[in-house]
This record gives C-alpha cells, sequence and structure tokens, in this order.
C-alpha cells in the first residue's frame, strides 16, 4: 500500500488497563469484520509491556467469531538470540495468545532465532523478508507497534541507518537497548498494510507521541513518524497522550 499522509485517528484512554482493554476488543471485532468479508488476515505482532497486557486479555474475552485457524500472525521485530531465550517477545506472545486461541503452528511466523544456523543477523533477516514474500505476500491487514521514548517503531531507531532500507527486513547491531542484535522489518514492510495501530502507554512516551504527531519534525530523529501506510489509529492512555 501506498504511503498516505491523511491524518491519523487518536484514541485516548484513562489509563493502560483502559487502553489494553479497548485494543483487545477491537481487535477480535476487526478480525471478525474482515473474515465475514471473506479474508483470512495477516497481522504483525509488537512486543512491549502494554502488547502484553493486551495479548493476555484477547482469550480472557468472547472470540467465537474469529476463526483463529484462518488468521496468520507475524512479528515486526524480535531479539535475535536463542530460541528459549527470555529476552524473546515471541514467547509470551505465543504462551499467552496463540496457543490459547489455538492458532495453529502453520499460522505463526517466527522471527529467525541465532539456533536457525543462519551466518548473521543480516541473512537472518533476509530471510524473513523472502518469508514475507513467499508465504505472506509481501503485505499485511493489521501491523500494530509499540513507540520508545525515542520515538523508535519496531527495532528502527533514530539516526540508524536502517531507515533507509529498500528491504522488507534487515538486520540491526549495536541497538541502544539490549540485546544488540535484532531483526526487524523495514518502513517499506510497514506500510503494505491496510490498518496501523500504535499502541502506546505511560508519561515517559509522551515526547515520543508528540514528536511522532506534529507537524514539523524528521524521520531521522522520531522513526514513527516513518510509517505513513495503512489507516493509522494511535491508540492511547492519558499519560502518553499528556503532551498532545
Amino acid at each position: 500500500m501506498s504511503a498516505d499522509d491523511s491524518a491519523p485517528t487518536v484514541r485516548t484512554h484513562p489509563d493502560a488497563d483502559a487502553l489494553a482493554h479497548s485494543v483487545a476488543v477491537a481487535l477480535v471485532h476487526r478480525l471478525a469484520t474482515w473474515q465475514a468479508e471473506g479474508r483470512e488476515p495477516a497481522v504483525a505482532l509488537t512486543g512491549g509491556t502494554i502488547a502484553e497486557r493486551i495479548h493476555a486479555l484477547v482469550p480472557t474475552l468472547d472470540t467465537s467469531s474469529v476463526d483463529w485457524t484462518r488468521v496468520t500472525f507475524w512479528w515486526g521485530d524480535e531479539r535475535y538470540v536463542a530460541a528459549d531465550s527470555d529476552e524473546r517477545n515471541d514467547r509470551a506472545t505465543v504462551r499467552d495468545l496463540l496457543e490459547p486461541l489455538g492458532v495453529p503452528a502453520a499460522n505463526v511466523h517466527r522471527m529467525p532465532t541465532t539456533d536457525d544456523g543462519h551466518a548473521d543477523v543480516d541473512a537472518a533477516a533476509a530471510a524473513y523478508a523472502d518469508e514475507v514474500r513467499s508465504q505472506g505476500g509481501g503485505g499485511f491487514d493489521l501491523v500494530m507497534l509499540g513507540v520508545g521514548p525515542d520515538g523508535h517503531v519496531a527495532s528502527l531507531f533514530p539516526g540508524f541507518a536502517q531507515l533507509g532500507a529498500d528491504d522488507l527486513a534487515v538486520g540491526v547491531t549495536g541497538s541502544p537497548k539490549p540485546p544488540p542484535e535484532r531483526v526487524t522489518l523495514t518502513f517499506a514492510a510497514l506500510e503494505r498494510t491496510e490498518e496501523v495501530w500504535f499502541l502506546v502507554s505511560g508519561e515517559a512516551k509522551a515526547d515520543a507521541v508528540r514528536r511522532a504527531l506534529a507537524e514539523d519534525g524528521t524521520v531521522d530523529e522520531t522513526p514513527a513518524r516513518g510509517v505513513r501506510g495503512g489507516d493509522r489509529t494511535w491508540w492511547l492512555d492519558a499519560d502518553a497522550a499528556s503532551l498532545l
């Protein structure tokens, strides 16, 4: 999907619990709507504290309107460590969200680990890019993104060369957040979607939200500004929205 300069939707909630519940309900509704239209949605997931709350809430809802065998899941980024490392975001996501919902393993496209035999993180990222192209049709129906206090999304950090990458996924070394090596989707991949949901909670991220939504500023300083494809919705709690 081509870049879209239309204004995003901003939804503000009283606190993190209300935000997580609202997103969980909206996710079930959106997937059910797409499936009623005959589609098999593809969702790119994110890690982080608020995402973990959302993931744990979804299976507690009435999800009978969704056929979870007809939803595929991907990740926007992941730590390039061993599969059994506690640093992996996908371990908690599978445990709290995907397994309770009965999502088939074949529908879960985890990013590579250091156990997979790739020469390095760049080779691992190239393999994931190939997987997105060959099994994901090169795009998604929904991309969910956290935003860091520095304005990063996925593992696209301010000032890093990966902000200008052309492939669908790239390796990251020297991450300002440990561990140092990551695999991340690029703007080119994140923009190939119908909807983008930014999930942001906490006062520490208020300035990043302000900068991302301001009329001026650069992607190099605030990477969250760089995701322009699809219908964009910012799901915020009151603290994250406090500088808007």
